[in-house]
């Protein structure tokens, strides 16, 4: 099914063909037709006339009002009114024979009238990103699950995905924590201790102070980091056994999330980089500046107002993060043969990218008219001070550690609301609602602002939360269990009529979900969709208000309306990597 703006779009285009036939109105096409914001103003309005006033020469009002005859004869079965309002605006309300029309031609759809894309394409979403050897922290929450989701959505669409974890696996840190293990912590890379990414964060910690204050060691661990990048079978296997530590520490908290990706960190690249300097060298692009080889870029400016270089080799000869994100520019287009790349990183690293891009752009790794690649920037979180969300000792917030807070005050608030649960379904669901909640916090805020993390806001079962979406979820499954019927049978033998404005604002809802996630890929805001299903579920408790179901003479048809808004609901929070649950 197409979505209702593109179906009024070819209504109106075709009356706007009729009226002003022979007169060239294509450079405002197709139609600006949106959600109406106030329901008195009906179902969507058509902005176009104002526009269309240059090219037609006329008054926009008296367009509208010529539009607006012709589009009467085309949609008399769609349109319940049509009208115009103020300087030119065309206000559209649709029928309800025609909602009722449409919502049950998508009630055995399993993708609910959203058509998959006709162009399929390459994506690659780059996401999450953390550095061997640390933890995950807060910081990294808004990348894995904005990145998560935005890589969902693409796969619901259609397109081929693959999401990569650009970890930070390479590097002179890595000369310093090796040197360290093989002088204070030998047996932990002869597998004769254990290890965890917390205690090999700690010995990273320990490295690092003995590497200011000991000069012999600094020089022995410079020592192995060359060997390390010449391959020196002794530090290459010490290397490895550090990135299997952090990789099962990612992995803990990917599994809790339900996040999924395919590691590809900076060592992967690493034998490219020589060539990426050659790539500019053959441009005549590179500068040497105080031994280092440079790209100046056109347009990049300190504040100084001095010349901003992007450096591609350091003086001592090593290579920086620009060229390491240069190459894998150039493997994902020429290898991967990716048409849209989207990189997930916050937005301190802003200009890093343009310049990237630009550079990128130069030696010709990827032409903007066919491969899009796009910088999705995020703020940071807060804490109830305003300042970079920390522990009370001032700590960066590990992210597990926020996580199972997060779990465990969902279990205190289910075991009151639901005293006589089972221990172990009170323990699954409080993990759905601690998670859900995290995330839904997250994606409902604009990704570009910084917002306060908060446990008793997301967890609030009012307002724009994940409980409240949830709550909505599960009321549908009570209303099924209280009718007792087979609401798949009657989903796909009873029509669906509506009658009162509760079941129409609930039916035109549901028809939007394309809309919305057309919005969410258009813009890359997954709180686009959270802001949509927020809406969805206030119109269902409208609906729940105003319309009773069990036992009423619409009983059947309002059973399958709620079960189609259930399905609206749970599709649309797994898209945002959100579960559902049955009761809470």
């Amino acid at each position: 099914m197409d979505s209702l703006i593109f179906f009024l779009q070819s209504q109106g285009e075709a009356a706007l063909k009729e009226v002003f036939a022979g007169q060239d109105y294509s450079d405002y096409l197709p139609l600006e037709i949106t959600q109406s914001t106030q329901s008195e103003f009906g179902h969507y309005q058509c902005n176009s006339a104002m526009k269309l006033a240059k090219a037609l020469k006329q008054n926009p009002r008296a367009i509208a009002e010529k539009l607006v005859e012709a589009w009467k004869e085309q949609a008399k079965e769609n349109l319940e009114k049509i009208e115009v309002a103020g300087p030119g605006f065309i206000n559209l309300t649709l029928s309800k024979a025609f909602l009722a029309k449409q919502l049950n031609s998508i009630r055995q759809d399993p993708r609910l009238g959203v058509a998959p894309v006709s162009q399929k394409k390459k994506v690659i979403v780059e996401f999450s990103s953390p550095n061997v050897a640390k933890e995950l922290h807060v910081g990294h929450l808004r990348s894995t699950i904005i990145g998560e989701s935005l890589a969902r959505l693409l796969e619901f669409l259609g397109h081929d995905v693959l999401r990569l974890n650009h970890i930070g696996d390479w590097g002179t840190q890595f000369g310093m924590l090796i040197t360290y293990l093989y002088e204070f912590e030998p047996k932990v890379l002869t597998d004769k201790k254990e290890a965890s990414l917390s205690s090999l964060m700690q010995w990273y910690r320990e490295s690092k102070k003995v590497f200011d204050a000991d000069p012999e060691f600094k020089k022995r661990a410079q020592l192995c980091v060359v060997k390390l990048q010449r391959g020196d079978p002794d530090v290459l296997k010490a290397w490895k056994k550090i990135c299997e530590i952090s990789r099962l520490g990612f992995q803990e908290i990917y599994d809790y999330l339900d996040v999924s990706l395919k590691e590809r960190g900076e060592s992967f690249y690493n034998p490219m980089l020589p060539g990426v300097v050659e790539d500019f060298e053959s441009k005549k692009l590179v500068t040497v500046s105080d031994g280092a080889k440079c790209v100046f870029l056109e347009g990049f400016k300190s504040q100084e107002d001095t010349d901003l270089p992007l450096i591609l080799q350091k003086s001592d000869g090593g290579y920086n993060y620009s060229t390491t994100d240069l190459a894998a520019l150039k493997q994902r287009t020429s290898e991967e043969k990716a048409e849209r790349i989207i990189y997930v990183v916050d937005a301190g690293q802003q200009l890093h990218f343009q310049m990237a891009f630009s550079a990128a752009r130069r030696v010709d790794y990827y032409d903007p008219g066919s491969v899009e690649v796009t910088h999705v920037p995020f703020g940071v979180v807060l804490g109830p001070d305003g300042k970079k969300f920390k522990t009370r000792s001032g700590q960066t917030e590990k992210l597990i550690d926020l996580l199972q807070e997060a779990v465990s005050r969902a279990e205190i608030l289910l075991k009151e609301r639901n005293p006589d649960l089972p221990e172990k379904e009170i323990e699954d669901l409080a993990h759905t609602l601690g998670v859900d909640a995290v995330k839904y916090a997250d994606l409902s805020c604009h990704r570009v602002k910084d917002y306060v993390f908060s446990y008793d806001r997301m967890l609030k079962f009012e307002g724009n939360t994940a409980a409240y979406l949830l709550y909505s979820y599960v009321r549908i499954q009570g209303i099924k269990r209280k009718a007792g019927k087979d609401v798949d049978a009657i989903l796909s033998t009873t029509p669906i009529t509506l009658e009162e404005e509760a079941e129409c604002q609930l039916g035109l809802k549901v028809l939007q979900f394309g809309e919305a996630l057309e919005a969410m890929d258009r813009e890359l805001l997954p709180n686009r969709l959270c802001d949509y299903l927020y809406d969805l579920a206030e119109k269902f408790h409208g609906f729940f208000r105003d319309c009773r179901v069990e036992g009423s003479p619409k009983e059947s048809s309002r059973l399958a309306l709620c079960e189609l808004t259930a399905r609206v609901m749970a599709k649309g929070l797994g898209i945002l990597g959100l579960k559902t649950m049955s009761r809470m």
